[in-house]
């Protein structure tokens, strides 16, 4: 029963020790994404899509 003591303490450590290692690399930018905006303008037009034109029959009274 002690084993079980022991593993769940150890468990629990390392996991604390992960999580601390997530926020320290949240907190230096390890995440922050610094490619995509400079590719994003090259793609921009095919983003926007043309609105259709109207008739002007539709328009008459």
């Amino acid at each position: 029963m002690s084993v079980i003591y022991i593993l769940l303490s150890l468990s629990i450590i390392v996991a604390v020790i992960f999580f601390a290692a997530f926020i320290w690399a949240v907190k230096n930018g390890q995440y922050d994404d610094s490619y995509t905006p400079s590719v994003r303008m090259l793609f921009e037009d095919e983003l926007i899509k043309e609105k259709p034109k109207q008739s002007k029959l539709t328009n008459q009274d």
